[in-house]
């Protein structure tokens, strides 16, 4: 095998990291593929390490052990997230979002692969200690943040339906009253999409009185998973109880007015106070 020159060795295990966040490779794995010995690995991943943490952009994380190896956490700095959620609410302020009937444009920003890889990282920062083993949203906007997060965490996204589809065998289905459109609608969870005891972190796009998050809450309940926490893209700030309280938003809807075209959205207190605990 031709000797890899050790910039080259720099990269190319740069990119494996950063491509598969939260995967764990094994000194062994560098060192075959590189045909060089593990010393000289842990070398170059002492430089990759520095320049991570030195540029904001995460942390190269090292277990020990035989079962340990080397893994990439795209954790976010404060200043990072505080940037990241002004330039989102600014996004958010043009008055050309607003929709008839008092609704606010964000498929654009949903749909945006490089926000809502940053979005995912944020969460993965907050959220950590939740340590979930799958990602739950509901079809069909919440999906890329859902997906985005769940590459940051590398665990599997689950999807609720509106309604279950006969390919995905049987299902728990729950009917709910959304907080945006004050209707009775119906959600379906497949009874096989979570095994008994997972780890369940619930995500939405937009979160009004909580309707639709707490109907997914109960629906994990239901299959005899566990919910560890529940986080939303905004919030709004009325009505301030809503039907699950212990979540975690970005952004808070203070006010939307149909006629005026006025929106006022701004960062959560944890974002401006730098609490990532």
């Amino acid at each position: 095998m031709q000797k890899v020159r050790r910039t080259e060795r720099i990269v190319a295990m740069t990119k494996v990291l950063t491509d598969q966040p939260n995967q764990l490779f094994s000194l062994n794995h560098f060192s075959s593929l590189f045909g060089t010995a593990k010393s000289t690995i842990s070398e170059d991943l002492g430089i990759i390490k520095e320049a991570v943490v030195n540029y904001g952009i995460g942390i190269i994380e090292t277990l020990p052990g035989a079962t340990g190896g080397v893994r990439y956490l795209p954790y976010s700095t404060t200043d990072r997230i505080q940037q990241l959620v002004e330039q989102l609410c600014i996004k958010l302020t043009n008055p050309e979002r607003v929709i008839p009937g008092g609704f606010l444009y964000m498929s654009d920003i949903l749909f945006s692969p490089q926000l809502m890889t940053s979005v995912g990282a944020i969460f993965l920062t907050k959220l950590a200690a939740s340590k979930p083993d799958h990602i739950l949203t509901v079809e069909t906007k919440g999906i890329p943040l859902a997906m985005m997060t769940a590459r940051a965490f590398n665990v599997p996204v689950v999807m609720v339906r509106r309604d279950s589809r006969v390919t995905e065998g049987s299902s728990v289905s729950i009917n709910y009253i959304s907080g945006s459109t004050r209707r009775i609608q119906t959600m379906s969870l497949p009874r096989r999409a979570l095994p008994q005891g997972a780890r369940v972190l619930v995500m939405d796009d937009f979160m009004k009185a909580g309707g639709t998050a707490k109907a997914m809450i109960d629906l994990v309940h239901e299959v005899g998973a566990e919910v560890v926490g529940t986080a939303v893209l905004v919030a709004t700030a009325q009505p301030e109880d809503k039907l699950v309280r212990d979540y975690c938003a970005l952004m808070v809807l203070n006010k939307i007015e149909d006629t005026t075209r006025e929106i006022e959205v701004q960062a959560s207190p944890w974002i401006t106070k730098g609490d990532l605990t």
